[in-house]
């Protein structure tokens, strides 16, 4: 955490590459880049088959590209290229492999600190442009129907009295744990490895400060075999040869849902799960943006998403007191290196 960034972009996707090269353009010096895929642009790499047309203008929407990036129709190959491209040559700090937990910001110091499992980063801004693709994972084994409604991946359908299992043995499962424990329901937290390997320091010492004044318990080196339903609820078999009925579980296993991500950054969401946001993208959180189809309807569109990380940029600039304006820098380095072609 030596370094302190003056922008921290979580998300690899355009907007948060629009958002990392607008930055650049315009002389911020250090600038972040995190996803949790291994590289960005996943959602391209992954759902886009080889050789597919990637047009400017998606389904018909005319959109004019207000910022630096001159962006034109292609293909998936030469869409990755060129973002590549851009990357590199404005040299942006990355962090792929890096799933972001939650980032909270210290008012005191007026910086916020992003927490991942594997390290933490310090930033003045942050601009969340996570896209709508990534969702929590589920367990391998079937889930019966009729109990569906009793499973949950958040914490959004919990009351209170309930007989709950938590599945997983990272910090959102810890966290799911010891706060319905503390909302007056029976917890049970199982995991499948004999101790915790993933938990930052306080997780780890609350959780097991509950396991010891057994205010919830811990289940470890355990894992389902399957699930059955036992007059309207949720029987869970385990590996150890024992069976337990529960009222709700919940599972953690990976992954976070969009509305969850949001909430660990503190940032107001609307009846949607919609980060609220103003006309220039800024949260309810100072310094906080978001950015790409995680707060906007552009139906995949990448122009659209690229424009979104001019404004924001442009909004940057303005709240530390700079001049934006629209550059030729981008379309210089494309002049001068005739090699890479869009």
């Amino acid at each position: 955490m030596t370094t302190i960034y003056d922008i921290a972009i979580i998300g690899g996707g355009p907007g948060g590459i629009g958002t990392a090269i607008e930055a650049a353009v315009h002389g911020v010096k250090n600038i972040l880049l995190i996803d949790k895929a291994d590289n960005h642009s996943n959602t391209i790499r992954k759902f886009y088959k080889a050789n597919k047309r990637v047009d400017k203008d998606w389904k018909g929407s005319i959109v004019n590209i207000e910022g630096n990036i001159p962006f034109i129709d292609g293909t998936k190959e030469t869409t990755l290229d060129f973002f590549d491209q851009l990357l590199d040559e404005k040299k942006i700090d990355t962090a792929f492999n890096t799933e972001v937990e939650k980032v909270v910001k210290d008012e005191d110091k007026n910086l916020f600190l992003i927490t991942t499992a594997k390290r933490s980063f310090k930033a003045k801004s942050v601009v969340v442009t996570i896209g709508k693709m990534g969702k929590p994972n589920k367990p391998s084994y079937k889930i019966p129907p009729s109990i569906k409604e009793y499973v949950n991946y958040n914490l959004d359908k919990c009351s209170k009295g309930e007989k709950i299992l938590v599945v997983g043995g990272g910090n959102s499962a810890s966290e799911y744990a010891y706060e319905l424990a503390d909302e007056g329901n029976t917890v049970t937290l199982v995991y499948r490895k004999a101790d915790f390997t993933r938990l930052n320091p306080e997780n780890e010492d609350i959780i097991k400060a509950y396991n010891g004044q057994e205010k919830l318990r811990l289940k470890m080196n355990t894992d389902i075999i399957s699930l059955e339903n036992e007059q309207g609820k949720a029987k869970v078999n385990f590996t150890d040869g024992y069976h337990t009925i529960y009222d709700r579980i919940i599972y953690a296993i990976g992954g976070t849902s969009p509305i969850d991500f949001l909430k660990k950054c503190e940032i107001e969401v609307d009846e949607d799960g919609k980060p609220i946001h103003d006309e220039h993208y800024r949260t309810n959180v100072t310094c906080m943006y978001v950015a790409g189809d995680i707060a906007f309807n552009t139906g995949g569109s990448i122009a659209a998403a690229l424009n979104h990380g001019y404004h924001i940029v442009n909004s940057y600039m303005r709240r530390n007191g700079k001049i934006y304006a629209h550059t030729d820098k981008v379309e210089e380095f494309f002049i001068t290196n005739p090699q890479f072609k869009i």
